[in-house]
């Protein structure tokens, strides 16, 4: 359904079964240390939430996994890529190879859903009109707003912006989601809606890592859970009790 097979370059760089990995990791902001020794794996079609306190780390975990800010410290790979080692030009590599979908959905207001998506493409290199419609097309359809693409963000629910947002994650066949409280701001049915269509994208192979503090859906949407506490991350609960 979702269509995230990868081309023959794609299939070389994700020939490791852990799309991202961190050994001994430290997460610096300017030069305040905000994570240390850091080290957990994600495989192919996990979903793995992010659990901590406001100002724990995790959005500056974040930011080091798709090259806002730069790996100072222990060894980190994302879809193939050395974190310590990345250079300026191939950040934009890393970033069509990732999706991300953020809380309060970051659609551009003044353009329609459609257009927020060949912006995008246009913007991770996508030439051929074609092949751009097709996928405009494909990525709606599999989270259900085909119909709403010439609709501006301001005319949709939130739930609607943030399908779209998620859409906008899928346009370059991502093998890695990172989301950031993907239901932050919905109510709970609809947030309910974003972790079945989240699951059935992990279903189809995709790995996620996704930031809640959303007791009732990690506990009615179970999976791997990483805990975000103390200037470090645990695989158990049982550290920060």
């Amino acid at each position: 359904m979702f269509d995230l097979n990868t081309d023959s370059e794609n299939k070389k760089i994700y020939s490791d079964t852990n799309l991202l990995k961190l050994e001994n990791c430290s997460i610096y902001q300017s030069n305040k240390l905000i994570l240390q020794n850091v080290s957990f794996k994600i495989g192919k079609g996990e979903l793995v939430y992010l659990i901590g306190k406001t100002g724990s780390g995790k959005t500056s975990l974040f930011k080091t996994l798709y090259c806002d800010i730069k790996l100072k410290k222990g060894h980190g790979e994302i879809v193939g890529f050395d974190l310590s080692k990345i250079s300026n030009k191939d950040i934009p590599k890393i970033r069509r190879k990732i999706g991300v979908i953020f809380q309060d959905f970051q659609l551009l207001n003044d353009r329609t859903i459609n257009e927020n998506m060949l912006f995008v493409m246009r913007a991770t290199g996508w030439k051929n009109k074609k092949k751009m419609e097709t996928r405009l097309n494909e990525v709606l359809d599999a989270v259900k707003m085909s119909t709403k693409g010439y609709k501006m963000p301001h005319e949709l629910s939130g739930g609607e912006q943030q399908r779209a947002a998620i859409a906008r994650s899928l346009i370059n066949k991502p093998k890695l989601i990172l989301a950031d409280e993907p239901t932050g701001n919905l109510d709970p049915k609809t947030s309910e809606e974003i972790m079945e269509l989240l699951l059935n994208i992990s279903k189809e192979g995709t790995s996620i890592l996704m930031i809640s503090h959303d007791k009732y859906l990690i506990d009615n949407f179970p999976a791997k859970k990483l805990y975000c506490y103390n200037s470090s991350i645990f695989n158990s609960p049982e550290i920060i009790n």
